[in-house]
């Protein structure tokens, strides 16, 4: 099957998205399919390149960068996503009628939707609409008027895919909220699962861990909907009993935004300084480090589709302690809390106090990720939806 992939953000730019966008694209090509991506160019970027698949020696993924606006690796605007539109139209046509796909995968329905759309009209070419959660109008606050304005469009878009998919009960249930006149399947987020077993063994050895501190992590960009600031303040009083056995907790937050001055002055405020640590932006390359010195997983997250960061953390063998944001169900049994924020404090100590509960809740993240959530099994579903077309 020759499969065309379009997206405005794929690693190194962009985020849990375009991590799903790339494994995917090895699976596929691992499981004998040609798989071409269409995406955005950034600085030190190749415009065109191939890389190999995941488990076959002959599978490639070619990718396309297209020279379109983008300040701003982790992020961008509703006009640098025009603009990578605008860009994008022409070349995927030329693609198409030289390499002739079986089907468009459209990796968020804003901006790349129109292209399948395009496609299908011109060269009847099925699409597919993987949802991200930004991308389905109401999603994002901030957008409001920006939805309003394209959510006619957007309905058109929906009714015309061969299908629809939502990657967590929770994300369906809210774009059935926009538009419920066709069905919305559910395939899951997916994570490497051998990274548990190669990091674990090097989780005991690192110089920075001390047996009395409970290290906190945090990873994702610093943005409110995020909702860091929902916690910090429980922090004070979570060490505090912690100090009186003995124990001492820290907190680092990874990731960079536009919210992070906020959360900075909220930390000076709260007098967490010894306590909360601001890490930045790190790599994928570098962010093992922090998953195997960390010994539970926090994420207060208002809104969500499906979260690769706690799939990530699951992999690498942490108890999770989560907000019902979407993804939460699929996430969350056995292996940690879902939790309202303004419990998340008593959560922590109920962790910090039962090093056995903790250790048996990351185990379960570990079986939980090898049974559900491996690349593989997630490609598998797609591939069952594309026979259908």
């Amino acid at each position: 099957m020759k499969i065309l992939i379009v997206s405005h953000e794929y690693p190194p730019i962009g985020g849990g998205g375009a991590n799903a966008c790339m494994n995917l694209s090895r699976e596929f090509a691992s499981m004998g399919h040609k798989v071409h991506i269409v995406t955005a160019w950034f600085e030190g970027q190749k415009e065109y390149e191939e890389q190999q698949a995941v488990s076959n020696p002959d599978g490639l993924v070619a990718i396309t960068r297209i020279k379109s606006k983008r300040k701003y690796m982790d992020h961008c605007s509703f006009s640098e996503m025009f603009d990578y539109l605008k860009k994008a139209l022409p070349i995927t046509g030329n693609l198409h009628k030289k390499n002739n796909y079986d089907l468009c995968l459209v990796f968020f329905g804003i901006p790349s939707g129109p292209i399948g759309y395009y496609l299908k009209k011109k060269y009847k070419l099925p699409y597919v609409i993987r949802f991200g959660g930004g991308d389905i109008p109401g999603f994002q606050d901030r957008f409001a008027f920006v939805y309003k304005l394209i959510a006619p469009a957007v309905k058109i878009i929906w009714r015309n895919a061969d299908a629809l998919v939502a990657n967590s009960k929770g994300l369906q249930k809210f774009a059935e909220g926009f538009y419920n006149k066709k069905e919305i399947e559910i395939i899951p987020n997916g994570v490497d699962i051998n990274a548990f077993s190669v990091q674990n063994d090097s989780k005991n050895t690192q110089n920075e861990r001390k047996e009395d501190t409970i290290n906190l992590l945090f990873v994702s960009r610093l943005i409110e909907r995020k909702g860091l600031q929902d916690i910090l303040p429980q922090l004070t009083q979570v060490n505090n009993h912690c100090n009186r056995e003995g124990k001492r907790i820290k907190l680092r937050i990874v990731g960079d935004g536009p919210y992070r001055s906020t959360l900075e002055e909220l930390v000076h405020k709260e007098q967490l300084e010894d306590i909360v640590t601001f890490e930045g932006l790190k790599s994928k390359t570098e962010l093992p480090e922090y998953y195997v010195t960390s010994d539970i997983f926090v994420f207060p997250s208002r809104k969500e589709g499906m979260p690769n960061v706690v799939l990530e953390a699951m992999s690498y063998g942490l108890p999770i302690i989560m907000t019902p944001c979407q993804g939460s169900e699929e996430l969350v049994d056995g292996n940690g809390y879902i939790s309202r924020v303004d419990k998340f404090g008593d959560k922590i100590l109920e962790l910090i106090q039962n090093e056995q509960l903790r250790q048996q809740m990351g185990l379960k993240s570990v079986e939980r990720v090898k049974n559900y959530f491996s690349w593989r099994i997630v490609a598998d579903k797609y591939q069952k939806m594309f026979e259908r077309f």
